[in-house]
């Protein structure tokens, strides 16, 4: 099932979710009536292939793109406290792309784009990087980080930044998933007091809401995947080097990278080869310039799944009966196209 599908289907349920409304799970006639605008917005689950096709018919700028993004954070932020800080230079940068376009000039898939960074990756303009806490309120980084120069090479337009964990989780053995002393307490938009999971759980409820089209998280150890699956989205993690750390407040050199995260399987893909990059300045970069690829959309094959062995963790299953049937679902839907599935695959610790 697709995931605009989903949230209808929900909706009709009753379900309080991303584009159907960001109300309380138990919801009453008046918030339901508030929610009709929210899921009437017009960029709602709309893909960077859809944006840049109505971009380039003449029907949106990047301007009135970014303006309806930003309109739509005015909105919803208040609730979901997801975005952190927005980019005052952002329409004046879209202005700039839309001027490209007109020229003839298109940078490539992410030309005229917005995007929402997390709060830990460095910016060097007007906005802050501070990792979500007091004690670096006010830090403007000197430079942008090696991501973000790429980000901006490709065309896109920094909308803002993402709250977070704060020190991306590392803080507390106790802390809440999504808490920031700067930013407050991110929310899941598909439930207000539910967790939004991971520390890059700003990204995930922003790109959920679709507050924006595509974001940035950072991921040690579940930061995007986790926030990804429970806000709904598609998350990855590269493997380490394949994006570069420079610029990117660390946790642990072995584990840190920063990944995309978004609506669709393919504008993921999308932006995971728009900043992947091998960086000299990056000590721990493992990854030889000839293995990366600056497009992996060849690699979205619909028959992917046929003669791969996945192996089921059942130890880690059965706590809940809906979520034990619909991950039986999904085993059932990846034996249909191919997969080999093994089940009892165990972890000893």
């Amino acid at each position: 099932m697709k995931r605009r599908t989903f949230f209808k289907t929900a909706a009709i349920s009753g379900s309080a979710i991303a584009v159907a409304g960001l109300a309380s799970c138990q919801t009453t006639p008046t918030e339901n009536e508030k929610t009709s605008s929210f899921s009437d917005f017009e960029l709602n689950e709309i893909t960077v292939e859809e944006l840049q096709q109505k971009m380039q018919a003449g029907d949106f700028t990047s301007e009135t793109i970014c303006q309806k993004y930003l309109s739509r954070v005015e909105q919803l932020n208040p609730m979901l406290k997801s975005v952190i800080e927005l980019n005052p230079d952002a329409l004046e940068i879209a202005r700039n792309l839309d001027e490209e376009r007109k020229g003839g000039k298109i940078r490539g898939p992410l030309h005229g784009i917005p995007v929402m960074i997390k709060d830990n990756i460095d910016t060097g303009d007007k906005m802050q990087t501070t990792a979500g806490s007091l004690a670096l309120e006010g830090h403007v980084a000197e430079e942008d980080a090696f991501i973000v120069k790429k980000l901006r090479e490709a065309g896109a337009v920094l909308l803002g930044k993402t709250n977070l964990s704060e020190w991306a989780n590392f803080r507390s053995t106790n802390s809440s998933s999504g808490w920031s002393g700067r930013g407050g307490q991110v929310r899941n938009p598909y439930c207000l007091d539910r967790s939004p999971c991971g520390s890059s759980s700003g990204t995930g409820a922003a790109v959920a809401a679709n507050l924006c089209t595509i974001g940035i998280g950072t991921e040690t150890d579940g930061s995007i995947v986790c926030p990804s699956g429970v806000n709904g989205i598609v998350g990855i993690k590269p493997t380490l080097g394949l994006w570069s750390r420079n610029g990117i407040i660390p946790i642990a050199h072995s584990q840190d990278t920063a990944g995309p995260m978004a609506r669709s399987v393919k504008d993921a893909a999308i932006l995971l080869g728009a900043l992947a990059a091998f960086d000299p300045n990056d000590a721990k970069t493992h990854i030889e310039e000839d293995e990366i690829y600056s497009d992996y959309t060849p690699f979205l094959n619909p028959d992917g799944l046929n003669g791969m062995r996945i192996g089921i963790a059942t130890q880690m299953t059965g706590f809940h009966k809906d979520i034990t049937k619909l991950f039986t679902q999904a085993v059932e839907v990846m034996k249909s196209k191919g997969a080999e599935i093994i089940d009892e695959v165990t972890f000893e610790h």
